[in-house]
């Protein structure tokens, strides 16, 4: 599920680097690795656990951000001779290279997840392996999870299998060049199915009740010693691409459920108050949404290149905070094993670079698949990694939240005392004089109190910005 991306561009301003090193001190975020696990790391790259088959004649290619080289995933898309397709997706074996119990797979567990910052990042594993060996770089033999999932004519996945192979990637493509190669034609097969692909799993995904949320990048980039708010709006590619990886996430949890033992991603239903709560937000920002039309068809008419309809996008997020991960075993399923966002059960198992979790996952529909025991150290962590997941998520939400609040003053800080037009977009209930808007430009949230004895909920307010502190990440606005 999307999170809001932030990148700092250009030559950055010596105070929101130092606000973004002080918030990484004051969160204790991990620095660098331990020499034990830097030795360790280096090592395993040299000689990983190597599996038997061999599938380095599948001409796989990854899709990433350009300048990205922890590489999770590599596909190769066909069509059937019986009909329908083939999806071959390689995820990265980090098994392959972590020992259980050793410094490494310790590391990972203090880390649980890359955590983004807009100047840097704070990888989950050392460099040796998340952007070396373990990582499907082009013209790179490593070895790798391999699923194979059949499809029907409609996109329905007909079969599974998953197994342990030596792959060998041959092309690091980006989603702008994916895109004009589709769009104009000169892609390969392999590449052109992605549309074709991508397209009947939105399809079966609006018909299961399904959304998916293509909220767009923000960019802080500086110009002439003063900061701008950027967007980059998904492409349909990206959205292609995320259907193969829920896919291959909603196989997982089938194998899982089936094999009685497992860990499920679960989103709960959205409560009535926080979808009254976006209605308002909609209101506010002029987005016409009749009673009658369900929350998933509104927003899969959005277009995200409009400021207005990005904005809602972006509050839509809120809706996922329910999200975590239930473990089970011998059997024994949960009682709820749904994500209500995918509107089907799913799980994370496709990112085991960037997040712990996946790396489980793996092992889980191994074994599953093989109708195998699951190895003694995956059965070992299970009951914990609900915990430790939802601790580094906290953590990896505080990071995004600070990081937001601390551009956006850098963003303002010049225009303390200038008036900007604002939408009230919620209010606090024993405190009707504070409360939240949201900026018509740029594109900001923040806080409003002051001035008025109960804020207008829902309704345009000029308001006056009265403080913008990267030191302090504080931005305040008090009614005009």
């Amino acid at each position: 599920m999307p999170r809001r991306q932030l990148h700092v561009t250009g030559a950055a301003e010596a105070p929101l680097r130092a606000a973004l090193r002080e918030l990484r001190t004051a969160l204790d975020v991990p620095d660098a690795f331990p020499a034990d696990v830097l030795a360790e790391a280096e090592q395993a790259a040299a000689a990983p656990r190597l599996p038997d088959h061999d599938a380095t004649d599948i001409p796989l290619f990854t899709i990433d951000p350009p300048a990205s080289v922890d590489l999770d995933q590599a596909m190769h898309l066909a069509r059937r001779g019986s009909g329908g397709f083939r999806v071959r997706y390689a995820i990265a074996d980090v098994a392959a290279y972590v020992t259980p119990g050793g410094p490494t797979d310790a590391e990972a567990h203090r880390r649980v997840t890359t955590l983004y910052f807009p100047d840097q990042k704070v990888p989950l594993h050392p460099a040796a392996l998340s952007e070396g060996a373990a990582s499907l770089l082009p013209g790179q033999t490593c070895p790798a999870v391999l699923w194979t999932i059949d499809l029907d004519a409609d996109g329905r996945a007909t079969h599974t299998d998953v197994r342990r192979a030596l792959v060998r990637s041959r092309a690091k493509l980006d989603y702008a060049g994916v895109q004009r190669a589709i769009d104009d034609g000169t892609a390969e097969e392999p590449l052109a199915l992605l549309r074709d692909i991508g397209t009947l799993r939105e399809h079966l995904e609006v018909e299961r009740g399904g959304i998916s949320l293509n909220v767009p990048e923000q960019e802080i980039v500086e110009r002439a010693g003063t900061y701008e708010l950027a967007y980059r709006a998904p492409l349909p590619a990206d959205g292609w691409n995320a259907q193969i990886s829920l896919l291959t996430g909603m196989a997982a949890a089938q194998l899982m459920i089936d094999s009685g033992t497992g860990i499920l991603r679960t989103l709960p239903t959205a409560p009535d108050g926080a979808v009254g709560r976006l209605r308002r937000t909609a209101k506010a920002l002029r987005i016409d949404w009749p009673h009658h039309v369900p929350y998933a068809e509104l927003v899969r008419s959005l277009d995200p290149r409009h400021p207005h309809h990005a904005a809602f996008l972006q509050e839509c997020t809120t809706l996922l905070r329910g999200a975590g991960y239930t473990a089970f075993s011998g059997g024994a399923l949960p009682e709820h094993t749904l994500h209500a966002a995918v509107a089907a059960p799913y799980t994370h198992c496709t990112a085991p670079l960037r997040r712990l979790v996946d790396r489980y996952a793996s092992e889980l529909c191994l074994a599953a698949c093989a109708d195998a025991g699951v190895p003694q150290w995956v059965l070992a962590a299970l009951d914990e990694l609900p915990k430790e997941m939802a601790d580094g998520a906290r953590r990896g939400n505080t990071v995004e939240r600070e990081c937001v609040d601390i551009v956006e003053a850098a963003l303002l800080r010049d225009r303390v005392g200038e008036v900007f037009d604002a939408v009230v977009v919620d209010v606090k209930e024993h405190q009707p004089a504070v409360g939240t808007v949201q900026l018509t430009d740029p594109a900001i949230v923040a806080r409003v109190e002051g001035g008025l004895t109960e804020l207008p909920l829902g309704e345009h307010l000029r308001v006056r910005l009265t403080q913008a502190d990267p030191a302090t990440s504080k931005v305040r606005f008090t009614p005009a």
